[in-house]
């Protein structure tokens, strides 16, 4: 675990990237961010989380660290232990996690549940969508409190570690660690072009039989109603036994799952 601090007192305010080592946007966002020797009105503490796993190319070493929170000292897996100390690390923290998924190209954030930390800061990110995971964050950094995830862009492409960035920017921005950027500057901090940041929460996982050839025909965010085809496994149909809004849905991003059926809430900001 990589970890770099900047600005005078203890920091309540910290990035997070490379939780998963097949996701190198965060760590890219990160780098690129402290090479611009930025100017801070806060403390930050900027963490590269998962580092062996990155250089190996690999998701995780020995489990996901993501499904391994809070972690222990004395745990049998690299994962178990990193959590624990990164938990530690994070203690006290407003914290932003950088992710990509295979399933949408666009920045969208998640939260556990919106409380006044996530109206605060998300709002002023440059997203459209905000993802409650609540009944789904057993083990995952995202239970932890005032935590804000946040899905850059498609797994491996320039456009989600340039996100990655911005989104740093903005993060900093709303937590006051960072001044407003000037009218030259060419930072995205609107959220929902004017319209506010649509919210949905999760309420089911979409399973996936196992099969060799998976294909999916709904579109995150946009609705599938009882009855349609929203995706199919060695020919045989996922058919909607009711309507609902598919979170992170795609042929091969998850073993056991295409994905979540989510509910829409409402709006934020």
């Amino acid at each position: 675990m990589r970890i770099t601090e900047l600005g005078e007192g203890t920091p309540e305010v910290a990035v997070v990237g490379g939780v998963h080592g097949d996701e190198p946007c965060g760590p890219d966002a990160i780098d690129r961010f402290l090479s611009d020797e930025p100017d801070l009105d806060r403390p930050v503490k900027f963490v590269v989380a998962n580092e062996e796993a990155l250089a190996a190319g690999v998701r995780y070493l020995d489990e996901d660290l993501n499904r391994a929170f809070p972690g222990s000292l004395d745990a049998d897996s690299h994962e178990g232990r990193l959590a624990h100390h990164l938990a530690a690390e994070l203690r006290g923290c407003t914290v932003l996690s950088l992710h990509s998924t295979q399933s949408y190209a666009e920045p969208f954030a998640l939260c556990d549940t919106v409380d006044e930390v996530i109206r605060g800061v998300v709002p002023h990110l440059p997203v459209d969508v905000l993802i409650e995971t609540d009944r789904f964050t057993d083990g995952r950094l995202i239970e932890h409190a005032h935590t804000v995830e946040v899905e850059c862009g498609l797994q491996g492409s320039k456009e989600a570690a340039d996100n990655g960035y911005w989104l740093i920017r903005a993060f900093l921005t709303a937590t006051g660690a960072m001044s407003p950027p000037s009218a030259e500057e060419p930072v995205r901090t609107d959220a929902g072009n004017g319209e506010g940041i649509r919210v949905f929460r999760l309420q089911e996982k979409l399973p996936k039989p196992p099969a060799e050839r998976y294909e999916v025909f709904a579109r995150n965010f946009d609705q599938v109603h009882a009855g349609e085809q929203f995706a199919v496994a060695d020919g045989s149909e996922a058919v909607a036994d009711r309507d609902f809004y598919p979170v992170l849905l795609s042929a091969y991003g998850y073993e056991d799952v295409f994905g979540y059926a989510a509910t829409k809430v409402g709006t934020l900001g």
